[in-house]
């Protein structure tokens, strides 16, 4: 798979704790964006934030928290992005999601 040029990036945020039939919304994600073909996806776990109901969420020890941000990054053509999205609308009950225009300047694989 070759991607170059003008590409989309779909950014998710979700919580630690979000479920998806039993496993980690973040991983149903991921394992849902990689049967459908997605270029790639990367998972980024965070340190400290907060969403709509404004509760801080840290991993700062005297606050411990058991739900800290979750951030999801794929980047695509945008039509394979457009069809991920209805996907996203069902998976995911509370978060954000964005998705921008962005310029790939090199994707390259294994060619194993």
């Amino acid at each position: 798979m070759k991607i170059e040029g003008q590409a989309k990036l779909l950014r998710i945020y979700i919580g630690e704790t979000d479920r998806w039939h039993g496993q980690p919304l973040y991983m149903a994600i991921l394992l849902k964006a990689r049967e459908m073909g997605l270029a790639g996806g990367t998972v980024f776990r965070g340190i400290a934030g907060y969403g709509a109901n404004s509760v801080i969420h840290t991993a700062n020890i005297l606050r411990l928290s058991e739900d800290l941000p979750i951030v999801i990054e794929i980047v695509d053509a945008d039509a394979k992005i457009q069809a991920f999205l209805p996907v996203l609308d069902e998976m995911v009950q509370e978060g954000l999601i964005l998705m921008r225009e962005v310029e790939v300047i090199k994707y390259a694989g294994n060619s194993r």
